[in-house]
């Protein structure tokens, strides 16, 4: 459970930035959403696979996907869905894959050469 947890918790901030009504999302400078957007996949992607969650990247795609979907139609979320940020879901997702690469190569310490 130790590595998922992270995980968990990164979905779970995710249902509740991706999914407040209208009404409870605060005002914040244009260009903001992006960043939260990016920011929120880049955390799923990272902790998806530091838990080594089977095909999370794939998977996270489709969630960015239909979490856009979701917020047009769900009527009582006065939301609306936003193609361009089912790309920068998509853009933060390979942002965590690369941090995750990044952090891997670190840990295996330099590469040496015979």
């Amino acid at each position: 459970m130790g590595r998922v947890l992270p995980f968990v918790i990164a979905a779970l901030l995710s249902v509740v930035v991706l999914f407040t009504p209208e009404s409870g999302v605060p005002t914040a400078p244009p260009g903001t959403d992006k960043v939260v957007h990016a920011a929120l996949f880049a955390l799923l992607a990272l902790t998806g696979l530091y838990a080594k969650i089977p095909r999370i990247l794939p998977l996270l795609v489709v969630y960015a996907g239909v979490s856009e979907v979701l917020q047009q139609v769900v009527t009582p979320l006065r939301r609306s869905g936003d193609v361009l940020d089912a790309l920068v879901d998509v853009a933060g997702i390979a942002l965590g894959w690369a941090i995750a690469t990044w952090i891997r190569s670190r840990r295996r310490g330099p590469r040496t050469t015979r």
